[in-house]
């Protein structure tokens, strides 16, 4: 039995927010951001395991940094629990077919929505490695990749140009208006002072 005051480090694997709340300790309140680290003790892990929705908290939205505890709160767990984002950049680039099918079918679904977003990012050029994904996943990284690439060329489109210097006269009359901007002598309404 592992001492529950143990501290073990706990990481948010996803790329979204986590949190939770566990009544049994004065309604202790954790939140993770996007793969944040923190130390944990074994006892608030177990406690978090016998709420509603604490297991699959567990499995597939936290990695656990200890088998021994991941053993004591989870049961055995298949490799692809333990997956870092290098784990995925090496399996996405030299790892087999094989390998990326089994950590689509057996991984939690927090590693499952890591190889998603690398796949885009890098982006994953192997063709038959995309196919798999699309057919296990639903996920369309081709399709992600296009949206991506799109959305690139739309910003660089829409940044506006700002002028570095004030434009001679010459400049400032050619601008295509239809109509003369008047100057101040031009104007047509008497300015009056209070």
């Amino acid at each position: 039995m592992i001492d529950e005051k143990k501290i073990v480090r706990v990481t948010n694997r996803d790329n979204g927010h986590v949190g939770y709340r566990i009544p049994d300790m004065n309604n202790l309140v954790r939140d993770f951001s996007a793969n944040e680290t923190k130390n944990i003790t074994v006892e608030e892990l177990k406690k978090l395991a016998y709420i509603s929705g604490g297991p699959t908290l567990i499995r597939d939205y936290l990695i656990i940094d200890d088998a021994e505890v991941v053993r004591e709160v989870l049961g055995e767990v298949e490799p692809e629990y333990y997956y870092t984002e290098e784990d995925v950049k090496n399996l996405l680039l030299t790892g087999s077919l094989d390998a990326l099918k089994d950590c689509l079918e057996f991984a939690p679904k927090g590693t499952i929505d890591l190889v998603k977003k690398l796949a885009i990012e890098m982006p994953l050029n192997d063709i038959s490695k995309r196919k798999a994904i699309l057919e296990m996943t639903g996920f369309n990284v081709d399709a992600a990749i296009m949206v991506n690439e799109e959305t690139k060329e739309e910003s660089k489109d829409t940044q506006k140009v700002r002028r570095i210097s004030e434009p001679t006269k010459e400049e400032a009359k050619s601008t295509g208006r239809r109509t003369a901007i008047p100057t101040v002598s031009e104007n047509k309404y008497k300015i009056l002072d209070k």
